[in-house]
């Protein structure tokens, strides 16, 4: 159903007069360094994994797979608190915040001696991935213009595969060559399992404290301000963003919004209301339908997956690079895209082609294919990813709940985004050693088609609406 047929043609969006690309775009940038910071700290430990299991002597699939999940606990922390602190604090202060967890962590991180200290620090910049996963897309929602808002949300993704790109190249450029046929043993005695790994984490520590000092210069939300009561402050940003019309016609957008919001309380129990549970249910299904497309094992599994099609550690680090630059390359595509051609074709698009790539692939490994073939087919489905699921379901996550929910509902669906990281995360070395890489292809697959199914079902489009039309649409009889 497209959201016109309910709220009316008629009901546009409030045009800004004009739209000071430096700021607008400026600010969004600050707040997409959330997802710089969250895309490099999730990946780096791809290319660190074989040297500092080497120092830490991990050799069961258990430890491996906690080593390579335990962030994903603090990502749930993160994503869900994040919204009652951006609540309480605003989404500038939970920003703040991320980005100095971001930077403490990486350095305790990088310099851990101790596989426990080392799981530590690693939940704890997991909390900062969360906090960022949840309040980057959130923040940048709430301060674009309404014909803006799919590519500014979508920079946030940017920002995110240029992390993970940079991440990549980082952990390639440090890792000194090693012999193809090195064991673990002949690893842990190189400068790579010694030193090497811990730099690959310390160099996060940078942009993390550029992205604290940047988000000293950005404006709170103005819907958080209203919120606060400071009309007036809110008022003078959006005057900034669209011109004093715009502002006030916002402005008053919001109030008659946050009217309506006060009749209930904005709660557990409001979020879980009939009326909402649905779009809640919606939300959840994209979140775990973004992890449970099997992406992300590409990334921090890619040793695994690329030395299981015949590749050395040498190679697999450059291979990781490739991936990194296809990811960035199709995620700008999408930002040209999510707002023309919109979020729920990009979807359908992508849940078939990542599930085609994944058949494909399954079927390489059970013939026997090594080399190029694996490496295309997996290029295939990062690119497929890369312009849809994963930047529109952020954009999706971010727009689709009502004002006086959103901190909350967002927060729940993040949180479970995390949960199905977690699972899918620690599960691959064990489904890996048990079925085999050919088979664990085949169930990533069957989750994409099955995807694109919910998404054609359940899913509207929501391109080119304000965010209060989107609640009212959400709050219809038949929405």
């Amino acid at each position: 159903m497209q959201i016109t047929e309910t709220i009316g043609i008629a009901e546009t969006p409030h045009q800004p007069q004009f739209i000071p690309t430096r700021y607008v775009w400026g600010i969004a940038f600050v707040g997409a360094m959330g997802g710089l910071l969250f895309g490099y700290d999730w990946v780096v430990i791809g290319g660190a994994k074989p040297f500092y299991e080497a120092y830490f002597r991990l050799t069961s699939t258990q430890l491996i797979g906690w080593a390579n999940s335990c962030a994903l606990i603090g990502c749930f922390i993160g994503a869900l608190s994040g919204g009652a602190i951006g609540n309480r604090f605003g989404r500038r202060r939970t920003l703040l915040l991320a980005a100095f967890l971001f930077a403490l962590s990486s350095v305790l991180t990088g310099w851990a001696y101790t596989f426990a200290t080392f799981i530590v620090w690693r939940i704890v910049g997991g909390v900062a991935i969360g906090l960022a996963s949840n309040i980057s897309p959130l923040y940048i929602a709430e301060i674009s213009p309404a014909a803006w808002r799919g590519r500014l949300v979508s920079l946030n993704q940017l920002s995110l595969v240029i992390g993970i790109l940079a991440a990549q190249i980082v952990n390639w450029r440090i890792a000194d060559p090693i012999p193809t046929n090195a064991t673990m043993l002949s690893i842990a005695a190189t400068w790579n399992a010694n030193y090497g790994w811990r730099w690959m984490f310390t160099a996060v520590a940078l942009p993390a404290l550029l992205f604290f000092l940047l988000s000293l210069w950005i404006p709170e939300s103005p819907r958080w301000l209203i919120m606060r009561g400071k009309n007036e402050a809110a008022a003078k940003i959006l005057t900034r963003i669209g011109g004093a019309s715009f502002a006030e016609a916002e402005v008053q957008s919001i109030l008659d919004s946050l009217a309506h919001a006060r009749q209930n309380v904005a709660g557990w129990r409001e979020v879980l209301a009939p009326g909402l549970r649905r779009l809640l249910l919606i939300g959840i299904v994209l979140a775990v339908l973004q992890q449970w497309s099997g992406i992300n094992i590409l990334f921090n599994y890619a040793e695994e997956v690329y030395r299981s099609a015949g590749y050395g550690l040498n190679d697999i680090l450059f291979n990781i690079v490739i991936t990194g630059a296809i990811n960035l390359v199709f995620t700008v595509l999408a930002m040209l895209f999510v707002d023309r051609v919109g979020r729920r074709a990009l979807m359908l698009f992508g849940c078939v082609g990542v599930g085609l790539s994944h058949l494909c692939a399954g079927v390489a490994h059970k013939v026997g294919l090594h080399g190029a073939g694996v490496l295309l087919l997996t290029l295939c489905a990062i690119a497929c990813y890369a312009i849809s699921l994963a930047p529109v379901t952020w954009v999706l996550i971010s727009e689709i709940f009502p004002n006086r929910v959103r901190g909350l509902a967002v927060s729940i669906a993040v949180a479970a985004l995390w949960c199905a990281s977690f699972l899918l995360t620690y599960t691959f070395p064990i489904l890996n050693r048990q079925f085999g890489t050919a088979n664990v292809f085949f169930l990533y697959a069957t989750v994409c088609f099955l995807g694109a199914i919910i998404v054609y079902r359940c899913v509207a489009e929501t391109a080119g609406h304000s965010l209060e039309q989107l609640e009212r649409f959400a709050e219809s009889p038949n929405p």
